[in-house]
């Protein structure tokens, strides 16, 4: 695993495909899609292909095996 980042959110809850947004892995919503359809992305070690799945300060999203992504409160 080469990056593990911490992402902080707003509120209780991010959906998926908005993480990935904010977290700069891709560029618009559009991409979403394929990105999930292409890469192999886990949720707390389950796959996962949907970009509207709920995540919560805590949750660990890994990419491909190369990057880790874990979700934070804003404080």
């Amino acid at each position: 695993m080469s990056e593990s980042r911490e992402i902080p959110i707003r509120g209780e809850m991010i959906r998926l495909g908005q993480l990935l947004k904010l977290a700069d892995v891709v560029d618009g919503g559009g991409e979403v899609k394929d990105f999930l359809a292409e890469l192999g992305v886990t949720v707390n070690g389950e796959p996962e292909d949907r970009r509207g799945r709920q995540l919560h300060p805590g949750d660990v999203v890994v990419i491909d095996d190369e990057e880790e992504l874990r979700i934070v409160g804003a404080g």
